[in-house]
């Protein structure tokens, strides 16, 4: 057999795995080698918060909206105190794994939609995002597409999810930032009055505590949205 007699194909090429890394990827990889190796803490440590983050979902901010809902007081007290109303949903901001890693995120807020208000959040810097009590952020949450357009033309970019605001509800854009996130609490849709904490929790996505979507009687999932370049839209809204 000669060094060409086999039956692979020289055609064949394995796809990478990850097409593209991008600088911000790259900044977080170095940062957080670097914080390893000063001691801030440990690759253990790092490994234990990543799958705290990845396992949560937003499952403790459905409940925290959900009592919220049901209960004026404890709404009061969500709105005015919200690190204290996420220890009642078993969430502590300063200490949110449970197991020693603390946590940077020392302001947290969370934003009221009104019948005349809506608020959406966006991180336009990089991908800040409320993780203790919403889990990671989705992927198009954290993409150039969304962060730059949400905050220019919110109205056209919330239509892309499928939500059409009237004219006469505001549209309020909240940029988190390195020390400060927020979350949204929805109002409660029609048809859901009698319903108990379980039954509202279900309805209350993650898209809609982030402000993209609003919660409806029967739709229990988030909408599957594509990512793709940013576009200019049609016309400003």
């Amino acid at each position: 057999m000669t060094e060409h007699d086999h039956d692979h194909d020289h055609d064949r090429t394995v796809a990478p795995m990850v097409d593209e890394v991008t600088d911000f990827e790259v900044l977080e990889i170095a940062l957080r080698e670097l914080c390893i190796e000063k001691g801030l803490f440990t690759a253990e440590e790092h490994r234990l918060f990543t799958e705290f983050a990845e396992q949560i979902g937003p499952t403790p901010a459905a409940r925290l909206v959900a009592r919220a809902w049901l209960d004026p007081e404890f709404k009061q007290l969500a709105l005015s105190e919200p690190m204290a109303a996420s220890k009642e949903v078993g969430v502590d901001w300063l200490e949110p794994t449970g197991f020693g890693t603390p946590s940077d995120f020392t302001a947290f807020s969370i934003l009221e939609d009104t019948p005349t208000v809506h608020n959406v959040i966006v991180c336009a810097l990089c991908s800040c995002y409320p993780r203790p009590i919403l889990g990671n952020s989705p992927e198009w949450y954290r993409t150039p597409n969304y962060r730059r357009r949400m905050v220019r033309w919110p109205r056209q970019v919330l239509a892309e999810f499928g939500l059409y605001l009237p004219d006469d509800v505001a549209v309020r854009v909240q940029d988190s930032n390195q020390k400060h996130r927020f979350m949204v609490m929805p109002m409660q849709p029609p048809g859901t009055e009698g319903w108990s904490e379980d039954e509202l929790a279900e309805i209350i996505t993650r898209d809609s505590l982030i402000g993209v979507a609003l919660p409806k009687p029967g739709v229990t999932t988030n909408v599957i949205t594509e990512t793709r370049a940013a576009i200019h839209p049609a016309q400003d809204n």
